[in-house]
């Protein structure tokens, strides 16, 4: 049976309200065909994502940017973090005008300028405050390359696909941090330093400004067809004053996206507790390096079990998916996290200083300590998955989700620009543990009542409220020899 058969068989194509039919479209064969498969596209997306964003994830998963003192690097992530989310508000507005593939070249630039950032400040150790600099700058540039990345990859895939294409561009993302964590590994391996050395910065930089051009290679997205022939929404908005309008537009229409801030303020939070206050501070810098290959190799399974094997599982409708992945998330969130208070209670900032001698690869209590590393990597890839799926089962409408995109990164930002901060200024790791569990936990919580009210079996077109809108502008309709 075919894809399209499958789908239809199973009554979840991209629109899948049986009173509403959407015109069927022939999709490109060939070459063509496999350039404009909808998973092709979300694959390219996710190369973009593993040269920039996977480079940075490697760079922060070391713990301190690769350096001894951490203070630059909070600093600089506290930066970054304020600026994303303040842009990241407004930027699924401007995604709407600028399109994705000019928001993923020009967003991308700042990864590179991070990275250097770094090299400088090994080549010349006074020079933190660059690095603070193009953190802030990075924020601007992140919150474009996020929105573009969250937009297409939920409007590409039909209903009954959703899960897996998010299992795929998480996968290929998280190699990034793999593939970079291996070179930091590798690069380290004999050094005796607890930081860095150039040639790890050196080998990101040039992994990220090959990111610069990928996304030159992407297809313009009004001409993408999904696998159920179904076109991709052909929206745009005329004016910057619609555009911003669009972000009241979808919060009237569609208020329960509230109940997801907490769980949107909480999925970067706990990276400053991981990466900083445990491995940061307990394991030299080899042991950092192996930590963090493992924990984005984690990610890399953790995504593609929860959207493949639960949250786009055919058997059962979508609610009782949502439900199944909800509860799996809520089980690592208390389990993993008791977890981490027994450590967290054998270790302080005073007990365990930057100049300590930290754990080894090599010592006998290493095992239990790189377990716990990979299952903070499942539950984070789990997390983020669960939540983009949510997003995407509240609408198809790529302007819709690029607004809801825009909250995410915003108030995940704004939540790691609080905790780096308080990194920062040196709060007690116990204290940043235990913020990090109660949020956790609380964001969980708070997505239920949507979960159970707001997830519906089949997205109805009522939901799209975005498109429904006047004083919109349609792309032009494909002509008659383009439609089945």
């Amino acid at each position: 049976m075919s894809a399209t058969a499958e789908e239809k068989a199973h009554g979840s194509g991209s629109e899948t309200s049986s009173t509403h039919q959407l015109e069927i479209y022939e999709r490109h064969r060939g070459w063509r065909g496999i350039y404009y498969h909808t998973a092709t596209q979300v694959c390219l997306v996710g190369f973009v994502c593993f040269m920039c964003p996977g480079m940075f994830n490697a760079l922060t998963g070391l713990g301190a940017g690769g350096q001894v003192d951490a203070t630059s690097s909070a600093n600089a992530n506290a930066a970054l973090y304020a600026t994303f989310a303040f842009f990241a508000f407004f930027s699924g507005s401007v995604h709407n005008v600028l399109g994705p593939r000019l928001c993923l070249l020009l967003g991308t630039w700042g990864y590179s300028l991070y990275i250097a950032s770094y090299l400088a400040t090994n080549i010349h150790p006074g020079a933190g405050d660059f690095v603070v600099v193009a953190g802030a700058m990075l924020g601007v540039c992140a919150a474009l390359v996020w929105t573009a990345q969250g937009s297409l990859m939920m409007a590409y895939p039909t209903e009954a696909q959703k899960g897996t294409f998010i299992g795929y561009f998480w996968a290929i993302f998280n190699l990034g941090g793999v593939v970079g964590s291996a070179v930091a590994f590798g690069s380290n391996y004999n050094s005796t330093a607890n930081k860095v050395g150039n040639g790890t910065y050196i080998g990101f930089l040039i992994l990220t400004l090959t990111g610069v051009i990928l996304p030159l290679f992407l297809a313009d997205p009004y001409k993408m067809i999904r696998t159920d022939g179904t076109r991709v929404t052909p929206i745009r908005h005329p004016s910057w004053k619609t555009e911003f309008i669009s972000l009241f537009v979808a919060l009237r229409t569609d208020p329960w996206i509230v109940l997801l801030f907490p769980m949107f303020f909480a999925s970067n939070y706990f990276y400053t507790w991981q990466f900083n206050d445990y491995n940061g501070a307990l394991f030299n810098i080899r042991t950092r390096g192996l930590n963090n290959f493992v924990y984005w190799t984690a990610q890399i399974f953790g995504s593609f079990f929860i959207g493949h094997f639960v949250l786009d599982l055919r058997r059962y409708r979508r609610r009782v998916r949502a439900f199944m992945g909800w509860s799996i998330v809520v089980v690592f969130v208390f389990s993993v996290h008791l977890w981490s208070y027994y450590y967290q209670l054998t270790y302080t900032r005073i007990s365990d200083p930057p100049t300590a001698v930290k754990m080894d690869i090599h010592d006998p209590g290493y095992p239990a300590h790189v377990w716990l590393m990979i299952f903070y990597g499942l539950l984070d890839s789990m997390w983020q998955t669960t939540a983009y799926w949510l997003m995407g089962a509240m609408s198809n409408d790529p302007a819709k989700l690029a607004v809801f995109t825009g909250f995410y990164k915003c108030f995940q930002s704004a939540g790691s620009a609080v905790v780096w901060r308080l990194d920062a200024v040196q709060k007690p790791y116990m204290d940043i543990f235990i913020s990090t569990w109660v949020l956790a936990a609380a964001g969980m919580i708070c997505a239920f009542p949507l979960v159970y009210a707001r997830v519906k079996d089949y997205t109805e077109m009522d939901d799209e409220a975005l498109l429904a809108r006047p004083n919109v502008e349609r792309l032009p309709q494909p002509g008659p020899s383009e439609k089945k």
